[in-house]
């Protein structure tokens, strides 16, 4: 790698320690993967915030940290509801040790603001093009590929690393020609809302790390010169929550960073790629067999959502759903603190059932989750982490199954599309 006269001496330990050793992160992973040299980045989102995930280790190594970031930082969510903790059964000592990570991070200029979702807080905007340094899996798949931006899918040490220094290795999505679709992905189907969850699981899979670029409502089922119908065109257009929980749960089920959608994502549009010789076609089938994943020896004893951190308009609508209901089960719904403060109307209506609404975690990130045996999610990416990081069973169904079951409007064996 080629470095400048400054960020030589930075490796040579003449800026302290704490960003020689930030330094040899990024230069390693630079030699690595072929990058030419360093480029400078507008903002960073750290992941190992959770103590469940980095232990007393991550949190010596963090705390051990000196200075300040040069860019806006981060992070992704911790362990448990910062504030809140107790109303999930978060023990004492876990709490303290998650205070202490949070507080670390903290000393080091770092906004302890724990989301995966933090294009959507205010005074952290990402704008297209940006060079960014971020390592949330869903984060990273939207940033790159709803809102343009440039960034590969950092680890926990490399994010904090770029942000101490402003910079980051200039290798992967950073570089144009690395972006260029190399599959096509026919979905020969329509879909709702909750299907794109299932879509992204199964297409990733099959993905893996490569660049899809999708082709909605591929079937020639229309007559020439015939109009798409609504749910046609609404096919055509998924909003931004569906295309966020598309490409969280690709990046879950397989390790997708960035994908593309024909005319419609802002690369797509620009660019007019050509469709890739490599071919994956999706049809109504694949998705249901999602659906179909029951857990075969007991109800499901929590209902979690919020996997990515619900939207406002995802908790408008959860709150509608659960308006003059109670719940009967557990039902768990994950937002960010930011979104919380700002729609307490929401909030209210969704606590009034009896439900929680938790900021700075997740179902998947918390121990929280450690004490159910089956959790139903309305996201393909909780239904792949589930089962490996909480020891738990997984059901797939749209958010108004999910809210049917709290409620005990819908029953084992009926239908979660």
């Amino acid at each position: 790698m080629y470095l400048t006269k400054e960020e030589e001496q930075i490796l040579n330990g003449e800026a302290g320690e704490t960003l020689q050793k930030a330094l040899e992160i990024l230069v390693a992973l630079g030699d690595i993967y072929g990058a030419e040299g360093l480029i400078p980045i507008k903002s960073a989102q750290i992941a190992g915030v959770s103590y469940k995930t980095i232990g007393d280790a991550g949190l010596e190594w963090i705390s051990d940290l000196k200075g300040k970031v040069k860019v806006p930082a981060i992070l992704n969510p911790a362990g448990m509801d910062l504030e809140n903790w107790e109303r999930i059964r978060i023990e004492r000592t876990f709490a303290e040790k998650q205070k202490e990570i949070v507080r670390a991070y903290e000393k080091l200029g770092i906004r302890c603001e724990c989301t995966c979702t933090p294009y959507t807080l205010k005074n952290f905007s990402v704008k297209s093009g940006d060079h960014l340094a971020w390592s949330e899996s869903s984060a990273v798949a939207y940033a790159n590929s709803v809102l343009g931006a440039r960034t590969n899918r950092e680890g926990g040490p490399s994010a904090l690393s770029a942000a101490l220094l402003g910079k980051t290795a200039n290798y992967g999505f950073h570089l144009e020609e690395n972006r260029i679709p190399t599959i096509s992905v026919s979905v020969e189907c329509s879909l709702k809302t909750s299907d794109y969850g299932a879509l992204g699981y199964a297409a990733g899979k099959a993905i893996g790390s490569q660049v899809p670029i999708f082709y909605l409502n591929e079937k020639k089922e229309r007559k020439k010169g015939k109009e798409k119908s609504k749910e046609e065109a609404a096919t055509a257009c998924p909003n931004q929550d569906e295309l966020k929980a598309l490409g969280a749960a690709m990046a879950a089920s397989g390790a997708v960073a960035l994908y593309h959608v024909a005319g419609l994502t802002p690369e797509a549009k620009k660019r007019k790629f050509e469709p890739p010789a490599e071919k994956l076609v999706i049809e109504r089938s694949q998705l249901d067999e999602v659906y179909a994943s029951l857990c075969e020896d007991s109800e499901p004893d929590l209902i979690a959502l919020g996997c990515p951190h619900c939207s406002p308009a995802e908790l408008k609508k959860t709150a509608e759903l659960l308006k003059d209901k109670s719940v009967s089960k557990e039902l768990w719904v994950f937002t960010s603190r930011e979104i919380a403060k700002f729609y307490p109307e929401y909030i209210n209506c969704i606590e009034k059932s009896g439900a929680k609404v938790i900021c700075d975690t997740c179902m998947v990130v918390s121990p929280a989750s450690n004490h159910y045996s089956c959790v139903m999610v309305n996201s393909g990416k909780a239904f792949a982490y589930v089962p490996g990081m909480c020891g738990a069973k997984a059901v797939f169904g749209s958010l108004e199954a999910c809210v049917q079951n709290a409620t005990g409007e819908k029953k084992k064996g009926e239908d979660f599309n």
